[in-house]
């Protein structure tokens, strides 16, 4: 890649200003203005396109980021009611009257396994379960949790609890059982929600036997799940003998003989309780500030938090930022790649693009299953012109080359999008050059599962692009970065990045532990929400994301980016995918420990090595050379491909007390990594 690609500005296509929802930069900023000074009055006129039971008396928002002044809250439109279901899907049925449009394609894991679901059946759908639901004893407040693959069910199923005013709680489906037993516990939760099994690429999940081992994890720690709903997704209904014991209790054969254990009394079929469900259902109306979901993410010790989320912010947050970052338009097939298990595909799955009444694609598999061009093989089947995915899927893509992507025609994109982690800019000239073919601006989202939403993003006809750069902040978000001291920088700086008011997104605390909520977020930085990210700031205003606070290096007194290092070795013509932490330094006190997991047809060598320090050393600094440089087969990985660096360091150091390592999808990469270790200094 040359530098100076890396460099410059790209924009947009004009024919895409002339019907964006924002079309200049004057605009932009005019409309960012009144949402930071006038918040009521951007998000009240926003608001107005929802159906609320009733309103607000007090205050459109009350809010306190200072520990020193008492206890930190958020409060977005409190008193008034609504349902963000019925926003979602009543709304849009009887008012918008798009009851017969699409709101999912379904497409399997296999091709030509798919199928489709109108708003009007997804309604009735939503409605049956909630009843079900209901029947079941479940009401308002309640904790459900759901375990399943990437299906409709799984939409019907959040939903439905949202619906009656109970709180998901969703696990993704590539969790252990000790994991699911954790997060059961940790939320309280009265009930599961799964399904038989699953394929993901060509390798079968036999998803019931995982969430049963989990009960029992929470029965033998003295916890019951009273029920476990199965829906039958690729199994039959029949009942064997497992041929041990005449008091063995019975199991039902799935496909391919596999076995699924079957306990009539807790387990309970899906099909069987929908069959004479009825179809409608009287929506609970909620305040705006009640819980709507929790959803566990990564904490810095390695237990998960459970972030939790409101009804009336979320869904505006969610609604706008869709509609807006990816200038939604009616005709528009959306195409987010994320899995429902994380706060992508909340968000940006299932909440914004509904809540916008959007035609959306709901994937089972995997990107390159059974070839590596099933990602554009589906953009044709499904005319797709809004992708979301995620820089680790594009890096795993670019090792194939151009040829697999060049076989689709892809002409139906519009916009592509990148989300989970900075892009290094030579994925990002990959996804423009190759995927977009130069036509398709890229909006690379900045924001976590803290945020709800997109924070710091590209408007897609507005924004000139930079490779790599997060850019600029989303309507309603104040940026800024501080030194170690807490201190605002001003223009050109990097630091730490907190963001100064809340927005209507923002999570309200952490499920059962408000004290880590303060802790975590709040404290450091009296005054600031504290996002735990290094963030930079250019001479052009735009914002570059750095890594988490701890990936970011002191070495002899000059903060270093281990993403900016990533990055620059991950341009070598030699390395796929390159993954830098902090290692302890006699003289610098720290130094930098890269891994780096090669390209096929390449070997790690001395000389490998040797070319790789060069590169640093030129694009960075001397200061910025390497230590130690690791071949690395593979990375400790969740399942949605984000990079466990708090692992990494561990190993760098030798280590082995790596705390809950459980959301690691491939766990025998870790005792490779420490068998592979450096020793010496380079």
């Amino acid at each position: 890649m040359a530098p100076e690609e890396a460099g410059r500005l790209y924009r947009a296509p004009a024919a895409l200003a002339r019907e964006a929802h924002v079309s200049s930069l004057a605009q932009y900023e005019k409309l960012y203005r009144r949402s930071v000074e006038e918040p009521h009055e951007f998000w009240g006129d926003i608001a107005k396109e929802f159906y609320w039971k009733s309103h607000h008396s007090g205050p459109f928002l009350q809010y306190n980021f200072d520990v020193t002044k008492g206890k930190i809250f958020v409060e977005w439109m409190k008193g008034s009611t609504t349902n963000i279901c019925y926003n979602l899907l009543d709304r849009n049925v009887n008012e918008k009257k798009l009851g017969d449009k699409i709101a999912f394609y379904w497409e399997g894991n296999d091709p030509g396994i798919s199928m489709s679901i109108t708003y009007r059946q997804l309604l009735q759908d939503v409605c049956q379960f909630a009843n079900v639901l209901q029947e079941q004893g479940i009401k308002k407040g309640d904790r459900i949790s759901i375990y399943m693959p990437m299906i409709i069910e799984l939409v019907v199923a959040m939903l439905a609890c949202a619906r009656i005013g109970a709180l998901h709680s969703i696990v993704f489906a590539g969790f252990s059982a000790e994991s699911l037993c954790e997060r059961i516990r940790d939320s309280n939760c009265s009930l599961l929600v799964t399904a038989d099994a699953f394929y993901r690429g060509d390798k079968l999940i036999s998803l019931k036997q995982i969430a049963d081992d989990a009960l029992q994890k929470c029965k033998e720690k003295g916890f019951l799940v009273r029920n476990c709903i199965v829906v039958n997704h690729l199994g039959r209904e029949e009942l064997v003998s497992d041929g041990t014991t005449s008091q063995s209790p019975p199991v039902k054969r799935l496909c391919q003989d596999v076995q699924m254990p079957w306990n009539s009394d807790v387990d309970l079929w899906w099909h069987e309780l929908m069959r004479n469900a009825s179809k409608e259902c009287e929506p609970e109306w909620c305040d705006s500030e009640d819980e709507l979901f929790i959803l566990y993410t990564s904490g810095s010790t390695g237990k998960p938090k459970g972030v939790v989320h409101t009804v009336g912010g979320y869904m505006l947050f969610t609604a706008a930022t869709f509609k807006y970052v990816f200038d939604y338009h009616p005709e528009d097939i959306y195409w987010c790649t994320g899995d429902i298990g994380w706060i992508t595909g909340h968000s940006y799955l299932t909440y914004g693009p509904l809540a916008n009444g959007a035609t959306s694609v709901l994937f089972e598999g995997v990107p390159t299953y059974p070839d590596v061009s099933r990602m554009w093989n589906i953009v044709d089947k499904y005319k797709v012109t809004k992708l979301y995915t995620s820089p680790t899927a594009i890096r795993a893509l670019m090792k194939s080359g151009d040829e697999p992507v060049k076989k689709c025609s892809r002409e139906s994109l519009k916009i592509l999008g990148t989300v989970g982690e900075p892009i290094n800019p030579e994925a990002w000239l990959w996804y423009y050059h190759v995927i977009g073919e130069e036509r398709c601006p890229i909006v690379d989202t900045f924001w976590q599962t803290e945020t709800g939403g997109h924070m710091l993003t590209p408007l897609p006809a507005v924004t000139a692009m930079k490779p790599g750069s997060a850019t600029f902040p989303f309507f309603g978000v104040v940026p800024a970065i501080l030194d170690e001291s807490g201190q605002e920088l001003e223009g050109e700086a990097e630091g730490f990045l907190v963001f100064k008011q809340p927005w209507p997104g923002i999570m309200r605390t952490v499920y059962g532990n408000y004290k880590r909520f303060e802790t975590t977020y709040f404290k450091k930085f009296p005054g600031y929400y504290v996002t735990g990210d290094g963030c930079r700031r250019d001479k052009d205003g735009y914002y570059w994301i750095t890594g988490r606070i701890d990936d970011m290096l002191n070495v002899s007194g000059h903060l270093l980016s281990t993403a900016e290092v990533e990055s620059a070795l991950a341009e070598h013509k030699a390395i796929s995918e390159a993954a830098v932490v902090s290692h302890p330094h006699p003289v610098k006190g720290e130094c930098l420990y890269c891994f780096v997991t090669l390209r096929d047809g390449h070997e790690f060598s001395k000389t490998l090595q040797e070319e790789l320090k060069k590169q640093v050393r030129e694009k960075i600094g001397p200061i910025a050379t390497p230590d130690y440089i690791q071949h690395a087969p593979g990375l400790p990985k969740t399942r949605s491909g984000k990079i466990l660096r708090r692992v990494l360091r561990q190993i760098a150091k030798n280590d082995r007390d790596l705390g809950d390592t459980s959301t690691v999808a491939d766990q025998s990469v870790i005792s490779l990594l420490f068998n592979n270790r450096c020793n010496t200094v380079l």
